[in-house]
């Protein structure tokens, strides 16, 4: 079951790396924004009444319209309260205090998870060339 949810895990971030960097719109509505980082639309609202970093556009109808960079603000909370689990308050205060930590630290997992994606990547091609062959690990 433990290989299952890291599969998942490893499976979504794969899909956030793919999709931050196919950004190409100028605007994204919050069920867009949902779907890319695929976090429900109810958790958007409620993180944007949390995190003063958290502030889409709107239009006269109300409508929330993010940017890429508001998506990209959204990825970072959701590093720093889903994968490192830091409570809401803790999540603000380290990005209150440290943003420019925050962003190191943030932009390093998102080149390693493209380096992990690029090694599968060329993983499965052996594997495809190669049927059967397995590697002895050390």
């Amino acid at each position: 079951m433990q290989g299952c949810n890291q599969l998942a895990k490893l499976l979504n971030n794969l899909y956030l790396c793919k999709t931050m960097q196919e950004l190409d719109k100028k605007f994204y509505k919050i069920g867009d924004v949902s779907e890319i980082l695929g976090i429900p639309e109810s958790t958007l609202r409620y993180w944007e009444t949390q995190f003063t970093i958290i502030r889409p556009k709107r239009n006269k109808k109300n409508i929330r319209y993010y940017t890429p960079n508001d998506i990209e603000t959204i990825s970072k909370v959701y590093y720093l309260v889903k994968e490192k689990g830091l409570k809401l308050d803790a999540a603000q205060a380290q990005i209150r205090h440290n943003r420019d930590g925050v962003d190191k630290r943030f932009d390093a997992i998102e080149q390693l998870k493209d380096i992990k994606k690029q090694l599968l990547k060329f993983q499965n091609t052996l594997d495809e060339l190669f049927p059967g062959v397995t590697i002895p690990k050390e």
